[in-house]
């Protein structure tokens, strides 16, 4: 009997050493799946912080006035004119699939063709006044001079605007009366070539 009872005190021995062990396999789990889970916290907060800091200087410190975003939805040629843009001219929101032809325009260009240069990375300037006016065949040509430097930029007339010039990008516009080159300039080259399509989504 006394040796019966010497084995079940090592078993019972070596099974409270295996608890012991296996408590501290666990605890030592838990503090590395917290330690992880802290790791993890803290840099999914210093990407949420860059994000929001990049946005918001985007949004904020760039050149124009951040307009919200209407979407990228395409619609059919039947639809055009019928969406009340946020911004006027638009700077997104629903357009035509196709985009219009980049450069100078002698005729109004479709806002539903512009939103979509815009999302191509394209930068529209357009203005309000009279083309018979030598002042206005003076800022046509200087806007015209600007353009050609750049591939991606729009020129048109904007009849009814409530400013002499307005420069926009996608989600950005910028509206004044006089010309001002290094302004403009700043706009585009802040702008252009940044495409807006959405993953996956329509181009």
């Amino acid at each position: 009997m006394a040796e019966v009872s010497r084995t079940d005190r090592r078993k019972a021995d070596r099974q409270a050493k295996k608890q012991v062990r296996d408590k501290e396999r666990r605890k030592q789990q838990a503090a590395s799946m917290a330690q992880k889970a802290i790791v993890f916290a803290i840099i999914a907060l210093l990407v949420a912080g860059a994000g929001l800091w990049g946005y918001r200087r985007w949004s904020q410190g760039s050149p124009g006035q951040f307009v919200a975003s209407m979407g990228n939805r395409h619609i059919a040629e039947n639809e055009v004119g019928l969406t009340r843009y946020n911004s006027d001219p638009p700077t997104s929101g629903p357009h035509l699939p196709q985009v219009g032809s980049w450069g100078i325009h002698k005729e109004p260009l479709l806002k539903e063709l512009q939103v979509h240069n815009l999302e191509d990375g394209g930068v529209v300037l357009q203005y309000n006044c009279q083309p018979a006016d030598a002042s206005c065949k003076t800022l046509i040509e200087q806007l015209s001079e600007v353009s050609r430097k750049y591939d991606r930029v729009v020129v048109a007339p904007y009849p009814g605007m409530s400013n002499k010039i307005s420069l926009t990008a996608w989600q950005r516009i910028d509206k004044f009366d006089d010309y001002d080159e290094q302004r403009i300039v700043g706009f585009i080259e802040s702008y252009i070539h940044i495409d807006h399509h959405p993953a996956g989504g329509e181009g």
